[in-house]
C-alpha cells in the first residue's frame, strides 16, 4: 500500500487537459477546504474587528514570501531546470545551489521582518486600535515562519512541475488549508488567537513535507551547496526579478487596499478578504490549472525553436480558460446571494454581511476571466525568457487600481447619485459600510486594463517572432470560443435568474437547506440551458473536454501538445 501510494506520488502526468483537469480538482479540492475555512471564521467572528486582526495578520508574512520566494523558487526556475534535466547531476546540482541561496536569505529575511512587525502593522492598519495592533503584531510574527516554509515548498515545486510530477503539486495547498483548519477547530479553543496562526504554521509544513517523496525519489535531495556558478545565479536573478517585483506588486497592492479598508466600518477588511477568497475559487480552478499545465510544454517548445507550436499551446490554453471561465463569471454575479449565504452565512455572519460580501464578490467576479487571462500570457513570457514587459504593465495597471480606489471612494463619498447608483445596483442600500465595495470595483478595472495590455503586446510580440508562422486559424478558434461561450453564459444566466424567483416560492430561504436548493438547482438548470446552447452550435470546446474527460488522468494519454513529451 505504501509502495502504491509512493508510486502516485511519483507518477508523471502527460497531456494538456489530462494534467489540467488533475490540477483543477485538486484545486477545487482545496478552495472547498478554504471556503470551509473561511465558513469557520466567519461563523465564530462574523465580520467583526477581530477577524479583521486575522485577515491582516497575513499581509506582512504573504508579501515576504512573494517578494524573496518567487525570487529563487518561481515559475522562473522550471526553463532553467527543463534545460538541465537531461543531464541529471547537472540539474541536482542547479537545485542544491538554489535552495542554499533561498534557505540563508529568507532566514535572515524573516528575522528582520520579526523585529520590524511594530512599525510594519501601522503601515498595514492604520485605522486599527492599539490594542488590535498588538494583536496584530503578535499574530504576524507567529506565522512568520510561514513564508519560509512555503517559499522552500516553492523551490520544491519548481522541480516537481519540471518532472510533470503534478499529483504532489496539486495536493500541497489541500494539505496547506486542512493545517489551517486544525487550527481553526482544534488549536484555537486550546490556546485562544495564537492557535489561529499555529494552524498556518502547521498548513506550511504539511505544503513542503508533502513534495519532499518526489524529490527524493528523483534524486533532487535538498542540501546546502556552496560551490556557486555566480554566472549562473545572475542570470537566475536577472530573470527572476522583474517577475519577483510584478508578483510582490500585486501583494502590495492587496496589502495597500487592506490598509485602505482598516480606516472603514468594522468588518470591512473580512468582507474585502471573504469576496475576494471567493472569486478565486473559480481562479485556481481554471486559470492556475491551465496555465501551469501548460507551462512546462511551453518552455520546451520555446528553448526547442518550435515559435509555431509554442503559440498556439498558449491560444488553446486560452481558449480552454475562455470557455469554462464565462459561465463562471455570469453565474457568479446572478447567485451571488446565495452563494455566499451558503457558504459563509452562518452563526455570527449576519444577512447584512452576506449582502455586503455578495455584492463584492460580484464586483470581483468582472475580472475572474481578465484574471485568469493574466496567468497564462505572463507564465508564456516567462517560459520564452522574457519578464520585463509583463512587469511594466503590471506595475501601470497595479497603481492604476490604487489611483481607482481612490477616486471611487472620494466619488462614492461626495457624489450622492454615483452613491445612490451603486447601492441600488447591487442592492445594498440600506446596509452601513458600502464603501468597502469600491476596492473590488477598482480592483477589477485595473485587472481588466491589464489583460488588454498583455493581450496586445502579446500579438505584436509573438506574431512577428522568428518561426511563429501564421496563427490566423487559432485566433479565429479564439474568437468563436468567446463568442460561443458569452452567448450561452448570458442564457445560462437569464434562465438561473428566473428560477430562482420561481423556487423563491418554493423553498424556505430562512434555512440552509432551502437557499442552498434555491441556488445549485437555478445554477444546474442555467448550466443545462448553457450547455444545450453549446452544442447547438457545435462548440468545439465542448467535444474537446468530452474526449479529455473519457481518460483517466492518471494514464498517459495522447496530449493536446505537439510532442508526447512536451509538457
Amino acid at each position: 500500500m505504501v509502495q502504491r501510494l509512493f508510486k502516485l506520488f511519483s507518477q508523471e502526468i502527460s497531456g494538456l487537459h489530462e494534467a489540467a483537469f488533475l490540477l483543477a480538482a485538486f484545486a477545487l479540492g482545496s478552495k472547498i477546504l478554504a471556503l470551509f475555512r473561511d465558513r469557520l471564521l466567519a461563523h465564530y467572528f462574523g465580520a467583526s474587528a477581530d477577524l479583521d486582526v486575522y485577515y491582516a495578520a497575513f499581509r506582512i508574512p504573504d508579501f515576504l514570501y512573494v517578494s524573496l520566494a518567487s525570487l529563487v523558487a518561481s515559475a522562473v526556475l522550471i526553463p532553467f531546470i527543463v534545460e538541465r534535466l537531461p543531464d541529471r547531476d547537472r540539474a541536482q546540482l542547479f537545485f542544491r545551489r538554489m535552495f542554499t541561496l533561498f534557505f540563508f536569505g529568507m532566514a535572515a529575511l524573516s528575522v528582520a521582518a520579526f523585529f520590524a512587525m511594530p512599525y510594519l502593522a501601522r503601515f498595514i492598519a492604520p485605522g486599527f486600535s492599539a490594542h488590535e495592533h498588538e494583536m496584530l503584531v503578535m499574530l504576524s510574527r507567529i506565522m512568520m515562519a510561514s513564508p519560509f516554509l512555503l517559499g522552500l515548498s516553492g523551490l520544491f515545486a519548481s522541480v516537481t512541475q519540471s518532472l510533470r510530477r503534478f499529483f504532489v503539486y496539486a495536493l500541497a495547498p489541500v494539505l496547506y488549508n486542512a493545517g489551517i483548519i486544525v487550527g481553526v477547530v482544534f488549536l484555537y479553543p486550546l490556546f485562544g488567537f495564537p492557535g489561529l496562526a499555529y494552524g498556518v504554521l502547521l498548513g506550511a509544513a504539511l505544503h513542503m513535507l508533502v513534495q519532499l517523496p518526489a524529490l527524493v525519489a528523483n534524486g533532487f535531495v535538498p542540501a546546502f551547496s556552496f560551490s556557486f556558478d555566480w554566472r549562473e545565479e545572475k542570470e537566475v536573478f536577472l530573470l527572476s526579478l522583474p517577475r519577483t517585483i510584478t508578483v510582490s506588486v500585486n501583494h502590495f497592492i492587496i496589502l495597500i487596499l487592506t490598509a485602505m479598508a482598516s480606516l472603514m466600518a468594522e468588518g470591512s477588511i473580512t468582507v474585502f478578504n471573504l469576496s475576494y477568497n471567493l472569486q478565486s475559487v473559480p481562479l485556481t480552478v481554471v486559470g492556475l490549472s491551465y496555465s501551469v499545465a501548460a507551462f512546462p510544454t511551453l518552455a520546451r517548445l520555446f528553448s526547442n525553436g518550435e515559435r509555431s507550436a509554442f503559440v498556439v499551446q498558449i491560444l488553446n490554453a486560452a481558449r480552454h480558460i475562455i470557455f469554462w471561465s464565462f459561465p463562471v463569471l455570469v453565474l457568479f454575479i446572478v447567485l451571488r446571494a446565495q452563494i455566499v449565504r451558503t457558504i459563509l452565512g452562518t452563526g455570527e455572519f449576519g444577512w447584512a454581511e452576506t449582502r455586503l460580501t455578495a455584492a463584492a464578490l460580484a464586483l470581483f467576479a468582472v475580472s475572474i476571466i481578465a484574471q485568469s487571462l493574466i496567468l497564462l500570457f505572463v507564465r508564456g513570457y516567462y517560459a520564452a525568457g522574457f519578464t520585463k514587459k509583463p512587469f511594466f504593465i503590471n506595475l501601470f495597471s497595479s497603481a492604476l487600481i490604487v489611483v481607482f480606489a481612490i477616486l471611487l471612494l472620494l466619488l462614492f463619498g461626495t457624489n450622492d447619485f454615483f452613491k445612490y447608483f451603486v447601492e441600488s445596483l447591487l442592492r445594498v442600500s440600506d446596509i452601513q459600510g458600502a464603501a468597502v465595495l469600491m476596492l473590488p470595483l477598482a480592483f477589477s478595472l485595473g485587472t481588466l486594463i491589464n489583460v488588454f495590455l498583455l493581450w496586445f503586446v502579446f500579438k505584436r510580440d509573438f506574431e512577428a517572432m522568428p518561426g511563429s508562422g501564421s496563427a490566423d486559424v487559432e485566433y479565429e478558434k479564439l474568437s468563436a470560443t468567446f463568442r460561443h461561450s458569452l452567448s450561452s453564459s448570458v442564457i445560462a444566466g437569464f434562465v438561473a435568474f428566473q428560477f430562482l424567483r420561481i423556487f423563491d416560492d418554493i423553498f424556505d430561504l430562512n434555512t440552509f437547506l432551502g437557499i442552498f436548493s434555491q441556488g445549485f438547482l437555478s445554477g444546474v438548470i442555467g448550466l443545462f440551458a448553457g450547455i444545450i446552447v453549446l452544442r447547438l452550435v457545435k462548440n468545439k470546446e465542448l467535444d474537446e473536454i468530452i474526449t479529455a474527460l473519457s481518460h483517466r488522468v492518471w494514464r498517459r494519454a495522447r496530449p493536446i501538445a505537439p510532442d508526447q513529451g512536451e509538457l
